[in-house]
């Protein structure tokens, strides 16, 4: 049975892997290989178990038990998500990210390059790499009119968003997943994989500096951007203000993040409610002023825009990895593999370039039923990096790449060719970095 288990397993992995190639959407091998995995499980009453990460070892435990305890686990990461997007498409409802085109006043592709290459830097840290890559991406349409000169613009913004996004607990799902499964802490995590994520962006944007695509000036002139709500700036500081208050609440309360981020949402909507009655009205784009004015709300609205195939998607691959895990796959794959490679540092930089190939959601909800180091524990952190921005080597290796692939239509190969090498040294200097660090500087 166990493998029929992991030939289902690949099969649906594959599936997500392909999902440009099949033309379906992922979320449907993800939920489909769900189902199946704890079908096969249940209907041959295969025994499960629960991970005791103090003892090491399995103990035995019910389908029901085990079902409902990854269900609560993979809840939390999915409501923290709802609550995050809320907030960041409230800001867009009143235009709150136009504010940020107003720092753009040089026409020097080298100083774009590195203001466009901070502000994803940044950004991702705060409102995730996916969502950052979107904004700036829709600022870098309205900065720059060659085709070419933006698509090497949008490579570099892609490598800053993930290595942005490695050492904030709210900037990645991955890093999101293993801060609420308490493996990391929100301070541990900064502290261990700031600056390591700071060098995996400035080496590849100070080589990329040197290169013929960032010399000269950009055509046209800059055109001054303002919300097209009185209330934008205000909406965009107080919403970053409230996802960035959510690491506070949980050191301060000690309860899940979620609960703070259901906190800052029921803020963030509050103040928008009290704008949005202000006869506050927003000209939308491509004419679907309906779609506005048939929601009373701008809460009702954000809500209708959020990306539930990405949620959907999370609780698939997350309840699918969780049915191996029962399983003690999970741990006993990882036994072997430390025999077989008994070094964890090659271990996980093999994870990153693998998740440049395989998506990072799965890879790390894997990692965390194979290793049951304590939290905080440096593999942890170097797990948050090597996935957070291994990604980068490919365009299709990460949430942002594919964003940024279809709302630019680069080109597979091209990236491959200008900007997977630049991605490969910043990540490789960033992973020496860190273990410098650990070993050196930070060891106790």
């Amino acid at each position: 049975m166990e493998t029929i288990i992991i030939i289902v397993f690949l099969a649906g992995y594959l599936a997500i892997t392909l999902e440009h190639n099949l033309k379906i959407d992922k979320l449907i091998p993800a939920l489909a290989m769900m189902a199946i995995l704890w079908a096969i499980i249940a209907l041959n009453h295969m025994q499960v178990f629960e991970v005791n990460a103090e003892l090491r070892e399995l103990e035995p435990s019910h389908i029901d038990e085990i079902l409902l305890h990854h269900l609560g686990k993979t809840a939390e990461i999915l409501v923290f998500l709802l609550g995050a997007m809320t907030i960041v498409e409230i800001i867009d409802y009143f235009d709150g990210f136009a504010t940020i085109k107003g720092y753009i006043r040089t026409k020097s592709k080298r100083k774009l390059l590195w203001l466009f290459s901070i502000l994803a830097f940044i950004l991702s840290a705060i409102i995730d790499n996916l969502t950052a890559t979107i904004v700036l991406i829709t600022i870098l349409q309205k900065v720059i009119k060659d085709r070419e000169t933006r698509l090497w613009f949008a490579g570099m913004i892609i490598v800053a968003a993930n290595a942005g996004g490695a050492w904030s607990p709210i900037g990645d799902v991955t890093t999101t997943m293993l801060w609420i499964a308490n493996k990391v802490s929100a301070g541990q995590l900064v502290l261990h994989v700031l600056v390591p994520s700071i060098i995996c962006m400035i080496v590849p944007t100070f080589i990329a500096s040197g290169k013929k695509a960032f010399k000269g000036e950009i055509d046209g002139d800059l055109e001054e951007t303002k919300p097209k709500s009185k209330f934008g700036s205000t909406m965009l500081y107080l919403g970053l203000g409230a996802i960035v208050f959510v690491p506070f609440f949980k050191t301060v309360t000690h309860l899940p993040p979620y609960v703070g981020m259901m906190l800052s949402l029921a803020l963030v909507a509050t103040f928008a409610e009290i704008y949005s009655s202000s006869k506050f009205s927003i000209s939308n784009v491509e004419g679907e002023g309906d779609d506005t004015a048939g929601h009373h709300s701008p809460v009702h609205h954000s809500l209708s825009k959020i990306e539930l195939p990405s949620i959907l998607f999370f609780l698939g691959i997350l309840l699918a990895v969780a049915a191996l895990e029962s399983l003690g796959m999970l741990f006993h794959y990882a036994e072997s593999l430390n025999q077989a490679i008994p070094n964890t540092d090659i271990v996980v930089m093999l994870f990153g370039v693998g998740s440049a190939v395989i998506d990072n959601v799965p890879l790390v909800a894997a990692s965390m039923g194979m290793f049951s180091e304590s939290m905080d524990d440096p593999l942890w952190h170097f797990i948050a990096y090597s996935a957070g921005t291994g990604g980068s080597m490919l365009i299709i290796g990460s949430a942002a790449g594919v964003v940024a692939m279809g709302m630019e239509k680069i080109d597979f190969f091209w990236y491959f060719k200008k900007i997977a090498w630049l991605a490969l040294i910043g990540f490789v200097s960033g992973a020496i970095a860190f273990i410098l660090m650990r070993d050196f500087v930070l060891h106790v």
